[in-house]
């Protein structure tokens, strides 16, 4: 790729009008007279201004502020017995790939070091399709319901009155939703809100997907791309202050690394777990509020599991299986062609690999898609950035920026120019099977929900990161307004560690509050004799 230096000295091209017709001045106008009104036959400046008129598209909703770059991800180990995805088939092969990665709730001229969840997109390039992976740097998320989502993304926009970013909505979302306990507590840590750059933070899946073989078999995969530069976090302070000295850190970063030479790198593992398995998992695998505990551990708690009425352990050991490596060598040459229109959605995916009945996967099976439509347009796909390796074959045609409408080929089944199709491709016979109709529901809050996040807190923390946890959710906790908010707030806190909860209100100036009280943690299983299996 040719360096930043390069690109920026002439290349000896002729300045010409949309149509390619050369225009001998560029910034001159057509008038009637010297000093005269000018003409609307003067196409060059009519069609520039239009065009300039028209220049932005819609930001995205959400993770509008990114940035992103290409290289490839190589299969290095061999996971043929976990599924049939033709890419695994042979250690050693390599696809193109284009990563991007953001933050969530702010605009696009945001700061790319404000305390956020970051996104963690991928787009494979296989023979065999493109396969999207759309993860977040943090194991988990702040909802399960995916009716949520909407008003979650919404408290961490602007007010609608005062157009203000607004700590008594986000503290409100919080304490109605104590669910989200668990990605709060990693988002206000050192662990995953202020990375130092995106090459030094992981990725995850987060929901959980199906590894299928040829006959139909599954298992159950979570995926993690652990950077080979290590993690590191900024402090909230040192966090605040590049906000507002470099609010693109993250971006040029990157950049800047990658023009060195200094290609940043992940490594990506699966965690996997059979039918069975998840049957007996403490935690439901399709609720993307927990995570897969990587070994065991100690000390080992049971409990009367309703559906069967057998005890299993409160962890068994899934351990992280290295799958391939992502690099990414080569900046970008157009940031809007080929970052700010790439499109990814966790609907594309290669035979292989399939999505689950987690209901908020399930829900940006259709929305990321949709959003997509709506941002670029119904041929979305067809931008470079977008292309398959092999371009389509189906019966998609025509709309705006149709400029690969498959020539002559007929637009529906024709027996004149038929195409050819792929038998079923694997036994669904093996598949989940679901029982009964339709059904309502929302999830319950419960004690389980509270077990990692304390667990994450008590044990896994250390002195320093509790001071700085207390002394983060303290200064955003602290701006809200309404002492009500704060109070439920406090009481979500202290269902994971009184003192915690305690430290907090002590900072920003709050009696003690006594914990929310919550169903059992038997309540959680009440369906689970239903789990798909």
């Amino acid at each position: 790729m040719p360096s930043q230096q390069v690109m920026n000295q002439p290349d000896g091209a002729v300045y010409t009008t949309s149509q390619g017709r050369p225009v001998q001045e560029p910034y001159a106008a057509e008038r009637a007279s010297r000093s005269g009104p000018l003409l609307l036959q003067d196409f060059n400046l009519i069609d520039t201004l239009a065009h300039f008129d028209r220049e932005r598209i819609p930001e995205r909703v959400v993770h509008a502020k990114g940035a992103g770059a290409h290289g490839y991800f190589e299969v290095t180990h061999d996971i043929t017995d976990l599924t049939c995805a033709e890419l695994f088939k042979k250690v050693g092969t390599k696809a193109r790939a284009t990563a991007r990665f953001s933050t969530v709730g702010g605009e696009s001229g945001s700061a790319d070091t404000a305390r956020d969840p970051r996104g963690f997109s991928i787009k494979i390039r296989t023979e065999q399709g493109n396969w999207d992976h759309v993860y977040n740097n943090t194991p988990v998320f702040f909802l399960r319901d995916p009716l949520k989502f909407p008003h979650f993304i919404h408290t961490q926009k602007r007010d609608p009155q005062t157009h203000l970013k607004d700590p008594d909505m986000f503290w409100d979302y919080f304490a109605q939703n104590p669910e989200a306990i668990h990605q709060f507590t990693i988002l206000f840590s050192d662990r995953g809100g202020t990375p130092q750059g995106f090459r030094f933070m992981h990725g995850y899946s987060g929901h959980t997907h199906k590894l299928v073989k040829e006959d139909g078999s599954f298992v159950y995969a979570q995926f993690h791309y652990r950077s080979d530069q290590g993690i590191k976090a900024f402090t909230n302070e040192e966090a605040v202050k590049l906000a507002g000295e470099n609010p693109d850190y993250s971006t040029q970063d990157l950049f800047e690394a990658i023009e060195k030479g200094e290609y940043p790198s992940w490594t990506l593992y699966v965690q996997t777990m059979t039918p069975d398995q998840a049957e007996k998992f403490r935690y439901n695998i399709l609720d993307l509020t927990h995570v897969w505990p990587q070994k065991e551990v100690s000390p080992l708690v049971s409990f009367p599991f309703a559906a069967s009425g057998t005890d299993v352990l409160f962890a068994s050991q899934y351990p992280l299986r290295p799958v391939g490596k992502l690099v990414l060598n080569e900046n970008v040459q157009n940031y809007f062609a080929e970052i700010e229109q790439v499109a990814f959605s966790p609907s594309h995916l290669i035979h292989g690999v399939e999505p689950t009945a987690d209901p908020v996967l399930q829900s940006r099976l259709f929305s990321y898609p949709d959003t997509h439509r709506y941002r670029l347009g119904a041929n979305y796909a067809q931008l470079p950035v977008n292309q398959p390796v092999n371009l389509p074959a189906n019966f998609q045609r025509d709309g705006a920026m149709a400029f690969y409408n498959q020539g002559a080929r007929p637009n529906y089944g024709s027996t004149f120019a038929p195409l050819t199709y792929k038998k079923q491709p694997y036994d669904v016979s093996k598949h989940e099977q679901f029982i009964g109709g339709a059904t309502l529901d929302l999830s319950q809050v419960t004690e389980i929900d509270f077990e990692q996040p304390r667990d994450l807190y008590q044990r896994v923390f250390s002195d320093q990161d509790r001071e700085n946890f207390v002394k983060n959710v303290a200064g955003h906790l602290g701006g809200a307004k309404s002492e009500d908010v704060k109070k439920r707030a406090l009481s979500v806190f202290a269902v994971v560690d009184q003192q915690l909860s305690n430290k907090i209100a002590q900072a920003i100036g709050i009696s003690p509050v006594q914990p929310l009280k919550v169903l059992p943690a038997a309540e959680a299983f009440r369906f689970r004799a239903n789990l798909p299996h």
